[in-house]
């Protein structure tokens, strides 16, 4: 079997790629290395997105399932927990290699966002010993919360969202390395009418607990700060694993990423990049901008399939 396309990655850039290939009808199969959902199931399940068209509040875990959902209803065939190791060239096709088989397609989406990411460490005293003991960098399902005092470290959208989400059951502090979030206003607004306490301008020196967390040690203004703890969640981003990309052959920027055309297509024909794993003069990260990324890849890889009159 030939596939029109195959997308690498099944977060939102994917997912979205996949409803519009068979929207126009093109043989879909969308591969992950993971679970389906990329980042809003891999970082940050129990947050809430406020910017996502549609939808008021909606969880990540609940967006990705919806997602998730109309990619399938649409006919993608999806396929979790298969690493693409290799993207060939054959005859008048490409050969999507992967840990478990080998895909003939007429093209491809890469979608990978970060690839394999996984949380950035603070990489202070206590913080591996107690790794699963307290120390996590999910925030945990609410009602699991409930009764523990729960400090986060981070100053963006996502840490902001994840102490929210705690404070709307225990006890909560936020603690940021600088005077000024970097979180989106609106953000910030809900923070500041909330019960969150905010130690700004302030640096993680340790984390205590001997079986478990029971405190956290902060710097600030010279004075050393010890904050009762029983959860200490740490978002302040994530390393990317981006290393795939250079084994497919794809011209990169300076920054690792897929270097793409103003129509997503990349150095290689036949071949085009959307989401995170891309980059290009006044790129934004935002879920918004990869589904909408993944509608121009789609489209301009079904008119090289297809060839329609009209392209």
């Amino acid at each position: 079997m030939c596939y029109d396309v195959i997308i690498i990655g099944a977060g939102p850039a994917g997912l979205t790629a996949g409803v519009y290939a068979r929207s126009k009808m093109m043989k879909t199969l969308i591969l992950d290395s993971g679970r389906v959902g990329g980042q809003l199931v891999g970082l940050y399940p129990e947050k809430g997105v406020h910017n996502y068209p549609g939808f008021e509040t909606i969880q990540a875990r609940k967006l990705s399932d919806k997602l998730y959902a109309q990619a399938e209803s649409m006919e993608c065939e999806i396929k979790e927990y298969e690493k693409v190791e290799e993207i060939e060239n054959g005859e008048e096709e490409l050969l999507v290699i992967t840990s478990k088989n080998t895909y003939h397609a007429k093209s491809v989406i890469v979608a990978i966002g970060m690839g394999s990411f996984k949380p950035k460490k603070m990489g202070c005293p206590g913080e591996d010993e107690l790794c699963g003991k307290g120390v996590t960098y999910l925030l945990p399902a609410k009602e699991e919360l409930v009764g523990k005092k729960v400090t986060m470290f981070g100053g963006g959208n996502s840490a902001i969202d994840m102490a929210l989400v705690a404070d709307s059951v225990t006890d909560t502090t936020i603690v940021h390395r600088r005077a000024d979030f970097r979180a989106d206003e609106g953000t910030v607004r809900e923070l500041e009418k909330s019960n969150v306490r905010r130690v700004m301008s302030a640096n993680l020196l340790s984390i205590n607990g001997k079986d478990k967390v029971e405190s956290v040690t902060v710097e600030q203004d010279g004075k050393e700060i010890v904050i009762p703890t029983d959860l200490a969640v740490i978002n302040i981003g994530i390393s990317a694993d981006l290393e795939d990309l250079k084994r497919w052959g794809l011209e990169l920027t300076p920054d690792g990423l897929v270097k793409v055309n103003f129509d997503m297509s990349t150095s290689r024909p036949g071949i085009f990049a959307c989401g995170d794993v891309v980059s290009y003069p006044g790129k934004f990260k935002q879920i918004t901008t990869a589904c909408g990324e993944a509608t121009t890849a789609i489209l301009m890889a079904h008119k090289f399939v297809k060839k329609p009159y009209w392209a």
